[in-house]
């Protein structure tokens, strides 16, 4: 049984990555500084969008949207990470390996948002 947000997978995993998130978006160069900022801030926002959106659970409709923007955001990392490896072509202090596994573990993390999205809709 689900008592805590800290019992849902998804905010646990969301909380995990972001070390190597703020760890990748350090590596930036300077002139890259909005890049890195977006980055760590859509980073930053999936674990309070789950944790606000579990505060509502009593209505679905309010969970389910806020499971929805934090399925947006981890999504939105992806695309950034693969912007950062657009910059590790001329800047090699970035390692492209390195992003395509942040990359990955994104991706899982969208397909348990979207899963756990897809059973609270059936609430609806």
């Amino acid at each position: 049984m689900i008592k805590d947000v800290t019992d849902l997978e998804v905010y646990r995993i969301a909380l995990e990555l972001l070390s190597p998130v703020y760890v990748l978006a350090n590596l930036l160069p300077q002139d890259h500084r909005k890049l890195k900022y977006q980055l760590i801030e859509a980073g930053e926002k999936i674990a309070p969008q789950i944790a606000e959106g579990f505060g509502k659970k009593r209505s679905p409709r309010e969970f389910c949207r806020f499971l929805s923007m934090a399925l947006g955001s981890s999504d939105e990392i992806i695309t950034h990470i693969r912007e950062i490896k657009i910059v590790a072509e001329t800047y090699k202090r970035i390692n492209i390996k390195d992003c395509d596994l942040l990359i990955e573990r994104y991706k899982v993390l969208s397909k348990k948002l979207n899963k756990l999205l897809s059973s609270w809709q059936r609430f609806n």
